[in-house]
């Protein structure tokens, strides 16, 4: 690839003074690529010729180190300095910075590319490009049918009552708005916990629901927000991952007939599988507290053990008010849906059985919390007992030792009346007595058992 860019050619006076600023910028970002991309270089480099344990490892994580100081610093510019860039590197450097903003916004750089530079990076792109994460769903033989879409013309080929979409790209909503006249929210925008924000129609009649659905993993546990929006009888569903929610009506519907028949039955069973998967998780909430509790309730808990439980505690709580936060948003949900007047009569009973289970939920979470409160006041107070050993020890230590500080302070007085200073065992003497005066305490606390 030929650089467009030239360092060493004068700017033309004669263009507009923002022409030469933006050429100006654009060849400072190219020197600063160019400066991560040779600082790569040489630290691979050397690392490479380094022996030391672990080589591969190592320069793995240096790799990653520079790539991710690059991708940031392309993310950064705009998308026509990109793609100056692009044009100025040499091929195998040209072909690593597309690697780094392809995925992203391969297709809106491609534009902007020479003919020769687009057909050399666009060939590359084939198999790099993100997955098309759009499905659409048909009612066929009163079962749904999943219909992958992977072009505009394959979705526009569909009748659907739900579209599914993970993650949208530009060309998928631009899909979606030209097939379906909608415009998809932005998954950035629907985290807001004002109802008028989460819950609203269109003037155009659109329906917009913005819910969080529970995402409990054995390493982490958090709330995934999901846009609905019903429109033209047609469930649309934006999200920015995966869900187990998703997967299980998906399955259901595939396997039962009858089992929804347009967009607002799909809307209410992910609703119903949700407070499901919710329950699912409260039930491992109790079983992990259960566990719990026998270390607690055990003889002996140390310090170690204690900062243990508490960790464990801590993560039960969390995901117990994860739980509480997602019942209690699809009860905000479903009772716009019911005040609304926007479901039929059986959808209608439908959306009150759910909202029967969640105050079944409600129970359940409220009795969790005071058992959480229960398990850390006692492994609180099993932590003040342990500090109280620790004081007591010290106290009965300082007290068995006061005796033999009598003695030496008495002896230490050297007064001449005082008959012990002409004993030749006075010495020894004074040293036995301080000995006993140690030993008798402590046998009389260790009766009593005070040093336990």
């Amino acid at each position: 690839m030929t650089s467009p860019i030239d360092d060493s050619t004068p700017p033309d006076n004669s263009a507009p003074p923002n022409d030469t600023h933006r050429l100006a910028e654009v060849q400072d970002s190219l020197r600063e690529v160019q400066t991560l991309l040779a600082r790569q270089k040489r630290v691979e480099n050397l690392v490479h010729r380094q022996d030391m344990p672990r080589q591969e490892l190592i320069e793995t994580m240096v790799h990653k180190q520079h790539l991710n100081a690059l991708r940031e610093k392309l993310t950064q510019m705009p998308t026509a300095d990109v793609a100056r860039i692009l044009e100025a590197l040499p091929q195998d450097e040209s072909l690593l910075v597309w690697d780094l903003v392809a995925l992203d916004r391969g297709a809106e750089i491609l534009d902007e590319l020479s003919e020769a530079v687009r057909e050399t990076l666009a060939a590359t792109q084939v198999s790099r490009r993100k997955p098309i994460m759009l499905n659409a769903f048909e009612l066929h033989n009163g079962r749904l049918r999943q219909i992958p879409v992977e072009s505009r013309a394959g979705l526009a080929a569909t009748q659907p009552i739900w579209v599914d979409v993970i993650a949208p790209s530009a060309e998928e909503r631009a899909w979606i708005k030209e097939i379906f006249d909608l415009k998809l929210p932005d998954t950035d925008d629907i985290s807001d916990l004002e109802e008028s924000a989460r819950f609203y129609i269109e003037d155009s009649g659109e329906i917009h629901l913005h819910s969080d659905f529970l995402l409990d993993k054995a390493d982490e546990s958090r709330n995934v927000p999901v846009a609905f929006v019903l429109h033209q009888n047609i469930l649309f569903s934006v999200r920015d991952e995966e869900l187990p929610v998703f997967r299980l009506q998906r399955l259901r519907a595939r396997i039962q007939p009858g089992y929804v028949s347009e967009g607002k039955d799909v809307l209410l069973d992910l609703y119903a599988a949700d407070v499901e998967y919710s329950a699912d998780a409260l039930e491992d909430v109790y079983a992990a507290l259960e566990a719990v509790g026998r270390k607690v309730l055990s003889t002996n808990v140390t310090d170690a053990e204690a900062a243990s439980i508490l960790a464990d505690i801590a993560k039960e709580e969390d995901l117990n008010g994860r739980i509480r936060r997602n019942v209690l948003d699809t009860r905000r949900a479903l009772s716009f849906l019911i005040r609304g007047r926007l479901l039929a009569p059986n959808q209608h009973e439908d959306a009150r059985q759910i909202l029967r289970d969640i105050e079944s939920l409600d129970g359940h979470t409220a009795f969790i919390f005071n058992k959480i409160n229960f398990l850390m006041d006692a492994v609180v107070g099993f932590i003040n007992i342990n500090q109280n050993k620790i004081i007591k020890i010290f106290s009965v230590a300082s007290v068995a030792l006061l005796p033999p500080t009598l003695i030496a302070s008495i002896y230490g007085m050297n007064f001449k009346f005082m008959p012990e200073l002409e004993w030749s065992y006075g010495y020894l003497y004074s040293i036995a007595l301080m000995v006993i005066s140690v030993a008798v305490p402590f046998a009389v606390f260790r009766r009593k058992g005070w040093l336990r």
